[in-house]
């Protein structure tokens, strides 16, 4: 059994536009609710009018709400139909012909005009509308324009030229509450600047008139840092081409040009510190610069994970030699492979074995120095404050539990050699051979690297017995011993030889131990307190302490990627890593915006400018 609706609606141009759906069942509903198989959106319906049955070749009819229907012009409750002669039915304004094509019953429905005013006859929208009770459109219009002036921009303006001559002139600031020019204002202001949210004129000077570069100058002068002359960074960006040159255009018409402050420090964006600089504004210049400032040193870097050059450390080319205190740095890319001079002989490899006598001297000194199976980097490698850098190692604090300076022993007390000293050790040594009765020969080059200690000192006797016997010059002998091969110094540092055969003029290469060597970007090691150091930092294959364990771009992409989320590897956690996590434009000021805010959420001591220098202070680069 089918149902045929065809519902016939007019045009304006009086065309019919004819809309057909079929119901199959043995029975449908009429009326107002959308659910019933044929809709009359007329308030004259009864949401359920009435129910539609077919018995063979009749069609029965019957009202579901008490309320009647016209068939063929009677007003009836109930009614049954002759499918061979059709019929006319009328439910409020709608005509309803029923017929039969083939097998299925056919239901045409035509909208025609309401015959009476009634409420019930009228279109559903009409009745409630507020139509007849407002103004018409075009002066509804008018009047919301002229509404939308006073507010908007006649009262912001007079409110702005009424504290302009107070804000300059007698330097009067406007008091606290509403004022309409506010109303112009996109957002809160930042932290930074919150103290300014009465003072609109402070960086607003003229009406209609964009923030200029000299009102931020007269706060920042002092503390804005090193920029790139205005013009390369424009030649860097390249000019604009379709749209953006447009715009650039109007900007400029006016004057808004180019190259602004306010382009890349956005203000009002919200309560809270300002926020980071998206990396667009960083690639805008940085992608395929070479092209467009072809002096430029610095390579095309657009976003870390798929377009970000390999890292270039600052390098000690060479060991630091007597009063050179400045480190001659150079940066090289990791993937030239650099080694560092920095005046340490040291095997990583060595100590970081799990089964070799570094391991078991460090089992044997467990319990006093908490030591586990084996060596850790932990165990002489301590961070600083802010778990940026390193503290520095220290020979007595780190290395002298396993290596010692003694060369002589008197009762239950050992006498060492002065570390860092190496004057004061040619004269120790030379005091030594002065004393009365004549000193017995010492060995400066196994014993004084051995551990002092109740078995070092039962053996102090037989090394002693074994020592070369100094003839003549013994202090002089003493002194060539301990700077040369084999000598407690040499095997650890950098000597530098006397200036002539004969002399002793022996001296110390500075040892120059980097806290930083990316001095372009941040790294902070807080994120990562959970990775073993092995991980990152291959010290266990390192035989040479020249050799720059440094992670390359390619191990720090396993997990981070750029701000579009793509990366050269494949990251099965990703950490999305824009420019503003390790890079600030104001060099000058430390880590950048995103560490800065990680360290106030901690409320540790802010990472300063003085943390930027590699290695701190000249003297932390001697010994």
């Amino acid at each position: 059994m089918m149902f045929i609706v065809r519902q016939v609606a007019l045009k304006a141009d009086g065309s019919e536009i004819v809309r057909q759906t079929e119901v199959a069942g043995e029975e449908l509903f009429i009326g107002r609710n959308a659910s019933n198989g044929v809709h009359l959106p007329d308030l004259a319906v009864n949401p359920v009018h009435a129910r539609v049955e077919r018995r063979g070749g009749e069609l029965f009819i019957t009202s579901q709400s008490q309320q009647p229907f016209d068939v063929d012009g009677r007003s009836v409750e109930s009614a049954k139909v002759d499918l061979a002669r059709g019929a006319e039915l009328r439910f409020g304004g709608h005509i309803i012909a029923v017929g039969v094509e083939g097998e299925a019953v056919t239901l045409t429905v035509r909208r025609i005009e309401a015959v009476s005013d009634s409420a019930e006859d009228k279109d559903e929208a009409a009745i409630y509308s507020l139509k007849g009770l407002l103004p018409g459109k075009r002066m509804s219009a008018w009047g919301f324009a002229l509404l939308v002036l006073i507010a908007c921009l006649a009262w912001p303006v007079y409110t702005w030229s009424s504290y302009k001559d107070l804000a300059y002139k007698e330097k009067v600031s406007r008091p606290a509450g509403f004022h309409a020019d506010s109303l112009w204002s996109s957002g809160k202001m930042s932290q930074a600047h919150k103290t300014l949210k009465n003072d609109c004129q402070a960086c607003h000077v003229d009406a209609f008139v964009s923030v200029r570069d000299n009102a931020c100058m007269t706060c920042h002068e002092k503390d804005a840092g090193p920029h790139a002359p205005m013009t390369r960074q424009l030649t860097a960006r390249g000019d604009p081409t379709g749209f953006a040159a447009f715009t650039r255009f109007v900007a400029a018409s006016f004057n808004k040009p180019a190259g602004r402050c306010v382009e890349c420090h956005t203000e009002h964006e919200g309560a809270g510190a300002m926020e980071p600089t998206q990396q667009r504004f960083c690639a805008e210049c940085h992608d395929g610069m070479d092209t467009r400032l072809t002096d430029t040193k610095l390579d095309n870097a657009a976003d870390f994970g798929n377009a970000h050059p390999q890292f270039q450390p600052a390098v000690l080319l060479r060991p630091l030699v007597g009063d050179d205190a400045k480190a001659p740095r150079k940066r090289i890319s990791l993937d030239k492979k650099p080694r560092e001079n920095n005046g340490l002989k040291f095997p990583h490899d060595l100590h970081l074995n799990k089964t070799g006598g570094v391991a078991q001297m460090g089992r044997r000194l467990s319990a006093k120095y908490d030591f586990g199976d084996a060596l850790e980097c932990s165990d002489c490698h301590q961070a600083d404050k802010n778990n940026v850098g390193f503290v520095e190692v220290d020979m007595e604090k780190s290395c002298a539990m396993c290596h010692s300076l003694a060369f002589d022993k008197i009762g239950g007390t050992f006498r060492t050699l002065r570390h860092g000293q190496p004057e004061q050790v040619k004269a120790d040594l030379r005091a030594f051979y002065r004393s009365t009765p004549p000193a017995r020969p010492i060995n400066l080059g196994s014993l004084a690297r051995q551990r002092p200690g109740v078995v070092n000192s039962r053996r102090t006797a037989s090394d002693y017995a074994r020592a070369v016997n100094f003839r003549g010059g013994r202090a002089d002998q003493a002194i060539r011993q301990v700077f040369s091969r084999g000598g407690a110094c040499y095997d650890c540092h950098v000597v530098v030889p006397p200036s002539s055969s004969g002399a002793l003029d022996f001296r110390i290469a500075p040892v120059a131990q980097t806290s930083r060597y990316l001095q372009k970007g941040w790294f902070t090691h807080d994120a990562h307190d959970k990775e073993e150091c092995t991980s990152c930092h291959l010290a266990e294959k390192s035989t040479e302490a020249s050799d720059l364990l440094l992670p390359g771009i390619k191990d720090c992409r396993t997990c981070h990627v750029g701000e579009t989320g793509e990366s050269l590897n494949k990251v099965k956690k990703p950490v999305e890593s824009t420019c503003a996590m390790c890079h600030d434009y104001h060099a000058d000021k430390g880590a950048p915006w995103l560490l800065r805010e990680q360290d106030k959420k901690k409320k540790r001591p802010e990472i300063t400018a003085s943390m930027a220098h590699p290695g701190g202070a000249a003297a932390r680069l001697r010994r």
